[in-house]
């Protein structure tokens, strides 16, 4: 599928995107650890999330959806699912899950879509084998199909070199079935969403910030079932950062409603803001998590270096360059090499497309360098990553652009051309 952006305007619009990704797969695979029926309002119904959803149900979980609130009741034991566990697009959900099985008896494969086939899992896999988990796969476990057999764990004392939420929540769960208390280090906070919401259902989790920034976690074993979840999933502002960088470019003005204000997920907000955009933080509620709106104005942009927090604005680095792609002077990112192992490597992707699109932009180990101007329209190759579609999406709101492998755009954000539609016209080529 190829997206043409044809041309774009200046807005004030309200933008409620879909509810969060990460949270909602969160609900469905820490549903299993519960005795009663978890009831989960507003769960992203994408493609991803419902694979996750899928996978809770072939290890025996009974799910009932109605289309408003699902309902998901874990068996008393987990069951040996009778076939593959596809985890689609998502490293979320077979990283998760790889901690979450690992310490459950029985055997298990989990694989997903040729992208995420290619992704690393050996930052999972290695950890959890070194406190008895079997785990095994191509290129000696480090790509997928994976197959887990889950078993006893041992307690452990892990220090990791990066700071990941996927690695975090993966040991996590693994330190809930370990033989005693299991204490994980990082060297900066990553996003913590597994932290708060399992803290919240009755699990015994401390979390330490350090002078230094690094954080520890400590987490004693499970004695009993969680507590069910009842929650309404916050929408998901990694998303709405589009939107925002739509306003910031256009000199438009957004407004980015009911999303978590968690300030591990806002951060690309507040580049944004450092950049010159107007931004206005608006709370409403604090449950589970901070929620509320966001009111973005777009201004005169400036360049920025970004390279501190990096973990709590990973995702959204591409949808931020269009804004550096514009922005007067130089922009910098550094200290994201993490960039180059996810759907896609981000970072020789959105160096290339810039360059495609007349903007100067170099490359480095960990980051890139973009030099602001005035993009012209150009043909951008996704690689099948829906960040790096949709964020070139953004960017033809000033000059048009067409972009090829936009397909994955429905994957993790099925309402994405709604939204789209309201400041832009396109129109999508089926190549078959």
């Amino acid at each position: 599928m190829i997206l043409e952006v044809i041309s774009g305007k200046k807005f004030e619009e309200k933008f409620k995107v879909d509810a969060d990704k990460s949270i909602s797969h969160r609900c469905a695979i820490f549903s299993l650890l519960t005795s009663g029926q978890n009831i989960i309002k507003n769960y992203l119904r994408a493609e991803d999330t419902l694979n996750s959803l899928k996978i809770a149900e072939s290890l025996g979980a009974k799910v009932e959806d109605d289309g408003e609130t699902i309902k998901i009741e874990a068996p008393k034991k987990l069951q040996e699912a009778n076939d593959v566990l596809y985890c689609g697009n998502s490293g979320t959900t077979i990283r998760i899950y790889m901690g979450l099985l690992a310490g459950i008896d029985g055997f298990f494969v989990l694989t997903g879509d040729r992208y995420l086939r290619k992704r690393p899992m050996a930052r999972v896999a290695n950890p959890l084998r070194s406190i008895g988990a079997k785990i095994d796969g191509r290129d000696n476990g480090n790509l997928a199909p994976l197959a887990v057999r889950g078993g006893e764990l041992k307690s452990f004392d892990y220090e990791s070199k990066i700071a990941s939420a996927q690695v975090k929540s993966a040991l996590i769960l693994a330190g809930l079935n370990a033989d005693g208390q299991s204490h994980y280090k990082e060297p900066f906070l990553s996003r913590d969403h597994t932290e708060r919401m399992l803290k919240g259902m009755g699990a015994e989790i401390e979390t330490k910030i350090n002078d230094d920034l690094s954080c520890e976690v400590f987490i004693k074993p499970l004695s009993k079932p969680l507590e069910p979840l009842v929650i309404t999933v916050p929408n998901d502002p990694s998303s709405a950062f589009f939107f925002a960088v739509a306003a910031a470019i256009t000199k438009s003005v957004a407004i980015i409603e009911n999303v978590t204000l968690n300030p591990t997920r806002i951060e690309a907000y507040k580049v944004l803001e450092k950049m010159g955009a107007e931004i206005e933080y608006v709370e409403k509620e604090n449950k589970y998590e901070p929620i509320g709106d966001i009111i973005v104005k777009g201004k005169e942009l400036k360049g920025v270096e970004v390279s501190k927090n990096i973990p709590w604005l990973i995702d959204e680095l591409p949808a931020l360059a269009m804004a550096m792609a514009v922005a007067e002077g130089k922009s910098v990112v550094k200290n994201a090499k993490e960039l180059r192992v996810k759907e896609s490597d981000r970072i020789s992707i959105v160096v290339n497309g810039l360059r495609n699109c007349g903007i100067e932009a170099n490359e480095f180990e960990d980051g890139y360098e973009i030099f602001g101007g005035t993009p012209k329209k150009a043909e951008i190759d996704s690689h099948g990553d829906h960040r790096i579609a949709m964020s070139f999406a953004i960017l033809g709101l000033l000059c048009g652009m067409k972009i090829d492998k936009a397909e994955s755009i429905n994957t993790s954000f099925p309402g994405f051309f709604e939204l789209f539609s309201k400041i832009a016209d396109y129109r999508i080529i089926d190549e078959n």
